[in-house]
C-alpha cells in the first residue's frame, strides 16, 4: 500500500539534496580558476545545446522506463559532472562537465512532479498537488538562495572541495530516492510487455506532431513563450555574469554570497507582487518588465557594486513577475493531453535564445 506522506516527504527532501549546492555560483567559480566572460558564455551554450537534445527523449524514457528510475539518473549524471569538473583543466572538460549537468537537469524535469501527482491520484488526493507543487517552488528558491549564498566559500575552500562536497549530496540523494515507491498514471502495462522501440518512436512522433499542430492554431501560445523566454534569459544571463563582475567591481570575495542570495530574493518577491497586479494587461506588464531587466543590465556597467547588485534585484523581481503571469496564460490554453509536450516546446524556445544570446552576452559584458 501506498504510503502517501512517505512518498511526498522523500520528493521534498530529495529536492533539498538536489538543490542545495556549494557551486550554485558556478559563474564566479569559473571566473575566480581563471576563465573569461566569453568562455564561460560558450559554456553556456553547450549546456543549452545539450538540454535541447535531452528534453523531450528524457521525458519519454520517463514514461516508457518510470519516474523513479529517471530522477535516480538525473543524480548519477549530476555525479558524473561533478567529478569531470573536479579533474577539469580545460575549457572543454568544462563544457563537458556542464553537459552532464544539463541531461541531470532535463532527467529530473517533469519527473518529480509526474511521480507526485500520479501518487496524490492513487490515494484520492488530487488537490493537494497546488500545495506541493508552491511548497517545492518555495523550496527551490530557497535553496538557490543559500547555494549562491554559499559562494563565498566555495571560493575559500576551492572548486575541487567545492564540487567534491556536491558529489556526496548527489550521492545522498541517491539513497533517499530508493526509498520512493514507482506509481504510474492510467497505464499500469509493464514497460517489458510493449515494444519499447515502436512505442518510443511513436511517442516522439506523436510529441512533434502534437505540439506544432497545436501551436499553428493557436499562434498567440507561440508570442507567449518568445516574450516569456526572451526576459528569462536577458535576466539569467545578467546573474550569471554578476557574479564575476561584482568582485572585479570592488566587491569582497565573502560579500559576493549575500548579495547573489539579495538577487535571488528578487524573484520571490516578483512572484508575491504579480498577484496584487491582477488588472494589470499583458502587453503592459511586458512592457514594464522590459524596460526594468534593461535598466538592470544598464546599471550593471556602472561599476558601483551596490547599485549591479541593485539592478540584479530588479530583473530578477521583473522576470518571475513576468513568468508567473505567463504560465499561468499558457497552462489555460494548452490542452491537458498535450501539456508536457507543449511545456517541453516552451523549454526549448527559451533554450535557443539561451544558445544566441549567452555567447553575444559574454562578448558583450567582456568588451563594454
Amino acid at each position: 500500500m501506498l504510503k502517501i506522506k512517505k512518498q511526498i516527504g522523500t520528493l521534498y527532501t530529495s529536492s533539498v539534496l538536489g538543490r542545495l549546492s556549494l557551486t550554485g555560483a558556478w559563474v564566479a567559480i569559473l571566473a575566480a580558476r581563471g576563465y573569461g566572460l566569453a568562455e564561460i558564455g560558450f559554456a553556456e551554450t553547450v549546456f543549452h545545446i545539450t538540454s535541447i537534445l535531452f528534453e523531450i527523449p528524457s521525458g519519454v524514457l520517463a514514461d516508457l522506463f518510470g519516474r523513479k528510475a529517471m530522477l535516480i539518473v538525473s543524480s548519477v549524471m549530476k555525479m558524473i559532472g561533478n567529478i569531470v569538473m573536479i579533474f577539469s583543466c580545460n575549457l572543454w572538460m568544462v563544457c563537458a562537465a556542464l553537459a552532464f549537468y544539463a541531461m541531470s537537469y532535463n532527467f529530473a524535469s517533469g519527473s518529480d512532479d509526474a511521480l507526485a501527482y500520479d501518487s496524490l491520484k492513487k490515494v484520492g488526493r488530487e488537490a493537494y498537488y497546488e500545495k506541493y507543487a508552491s511548497n517545492q517552488l518555495i523550496i527551490y528558491r530557497l535553496c538557490s538562495g543559500i547555494s549562491t549564498l554559499s559562494a563565498g566559500f566555495a571560493l575559500l575552500i576551492g572548486h575541487r572541495a567545492a564540487y567534491g562536497t556536491d558529489m556526496l549530496m548527489s550521492a545522498a540523494q541517491i539513497w533517499v530516492l530508493m526509498s520512493l515507491c514507482e506509481v504510474r498514471g492510467c497505464d499500469e502495462e509493464s514497460i517489458h510487455d510493449r515494444d519499447v522501440k515502436g512505442t518510443v518512436r511513436k511517442e516522439f512522433v506523436n510529441c512533434f506532431k502534437e505540439s506544432i499542430s497545436f501551436m499553428h492554431r493557436e499562434k498567440k501560445t507561440i508570442a507567449l513563450m518568445f516574450c516569456n523566454s526572451l526576459v528569462g534569459a536577458v535576466d539569467i544571463l545578467l546573474l550569471f555574469f554578476l557574479q564575476a563582475k561584482l568582485p572585479a567591481a570592488g566587491m569582497p570575495e565573502w560579500a559576493l554570497g549575500f548579495a547573489l542570495f539579495f538577487m535571488e530574493m528578487g524573484g520571490i518577491l516578483g512572484a508575491k507582487l504579480i498577484f496584487q497586479c491582477k488588472k494589470l494587461r499583458y502587453r503592459s506588464l511586458f512592457a514594464i518588465t522590459v524596460f526594468l531587466v534593461l535598466l538592470g543590465v544598464a546599471v550593471e556597467h556602472s561599476g558601483i557594486s551596490l547599485l549591479m547588485a541593485a539592478g540584479g534585484f530588479v530583473a530578477a523581481l521583473s522576470d518571475d513577475a513576468l513568468q508567473v503571469r505567463t504560465n499561468t496564460i499558457l497552462q489555460n490554453m494548452f490542452p491537458s493531453k498535450q501539456r508536457a509536450t507543449l511545456i517541453s516546446m516552451e523549454s526549448f524556445t527559451f533554450s535557443m535564445i539561451m544558445i544566441v544570446l549567452s555567447p553575444l552576452a559574454g562578448v558583450l559584458f567582456t568588451c563594454w
